[in-house]
């Protein structure tokens, strides 16, 4: 079966790795190294059991690299094993060695006619593998995969990626849950994944809550930046007021620019939907790239409270804090700061 290149996720990959189907070459290619780690050595972990790799595993360096020895190991065939597993990490640097700047190209007769018991794993990090030959011949030989490892942005990717890794684990996340762990740990994907896993195995129900976060990741459950958020949707003052104070005796997991980004994410996202012909949910959703129905939801009800013009000048005030929290025109503590915004938002 053909493969294509955009139908090709982190999250199915693994799955058919760890379902013992691989395919004889991978190219795993972009600027998340996170994602290419994980499934070259996925790959590596399910192929072959420890005792099998002192024969049949070969790695290779970019910066040092042949890739005539490298194809040469791949047509030999596995001892004592099902598959041999070459392993080419740091791809990117091969074109940078002193005359071998199209060696890359030289993978492309191998693609033509891959050994079937190989399995050929090209890490190649920073950007897309640059070889039309070898891509094209990869193509046509339909037995190898190009996956693109992408930055994860924050708001509706990373969000989606938390819920995507959360399903493929057999759990279930919540919208509140979901947006505690991305505001509370951001793009770092690394943590973002050994924190599911350990949630997906103290889960009793396969159900990711906001309780159970609190008590495993160290993130209060009443006091984070999703209440705060909803704490100002709904102009409740006091609420907003305790969440901030929480904040300032808890500045290391709360900094306030976090606060901010957050902050100007859903406000941007409330003034889209105050200016929208179209208030469907779904519509806000596309318009203002939110994760869910249900986030865009959230986005039409901060417009009961807040007019098109009080959306405009909270833009305004959060960009004023955000410039003298950065010490630009101000030398006042970040926190006082941030209840200061919070005092004019509510009054906006």
């Amino acid at each position: 079966m053909a493969v294509k290149r955009e139908t090709v996720t982190f999250t199915s990959l693994s799955k058919e790795i760890k379902g013992g189907t691989f395919r004889n070459i991978y190219v795993l290619q972009g600027e998340e190294p996170y994602f290419i780690d994980r499934l070259q050595q996925m790959i590596i972990d399910t192929a072959l059991t420890e005792d099998q790799r002192d024969f049949n595993l070969s790695l290779y360096y970019g910066n040092t690299a042949n890739v005539r020895e490298v194809i040469s190991a791949c047509q030999q065939y596995p001892a004592f094993s099902q598959y041999k597993v070459v392993v080419v990490r740091e791809a990117q640097l091969i074109a940078k060695q002193p005359g071998h700047k199209n060696d890359l190209d030289l993978f492309a007769s191998y693609a033509e006619k891959p050994l079937p018991s190989t399995i050929l794993v090209i890490c190649h990090k920073g950007g897309a593998l640059k070889s039309k030959p070898f891509t094209d011949a990869l193509k046509a030989a339909k037995s190898g995969v190009v996956f693109s490892s992408n930055k994860v942005r924050e708001g509706r990717d990373l969000e989606s990626m938390i819920v995507s890794y959360a399903n493929s684990l057999g759990c279930s996340i919540d919208s509140k849950a979901t947006s505690m762990l991305a505001d509370h740990i951001g793009t770092d994907i690394s943590r973002q994944f050994s924190e599911l896993d350990k949630l997906a195995i103290l889960t009793q129900d396969n159900n990711i809550t906001p309780l159970l976060i609190e008590r495993n990741v160290g993130i209060s459950k009443d006091y984070n930046n999703f209440e705060l958020e909803d704490a100002l949707a709904r102009r409740d003052a006091a609420k907003a007021f305790r969440i901030v104070d929480y904040f300032e005796r808890n500045p290391k997991n709360n900094p306030s620019l976090r606060v901010i980004a957050m902050l100007f994410t859903f406000f941007a996202g409330t003034l889209i939907a105050s200016t929208s012909r179209d208030k469907s949910p779904e519509a806000v959703m596309s318009l203002a790239g939110a994760s869910s129905t249900y986030r865009a939801r959230k986005f039409l009800d901060a417009t009961r409270m807040y007019n098109t013009r009080s959306l405009v000048n909270i833009i305004s005030y959060l960009r004023e804090c955000d410039t003298r929290i950065k010490g630009i025109g101000s030398r006042q503590n970040e926190y006082a700061l941030l209840k200061e915004l919070v005092y004019k938002v509510l009054h906006a």
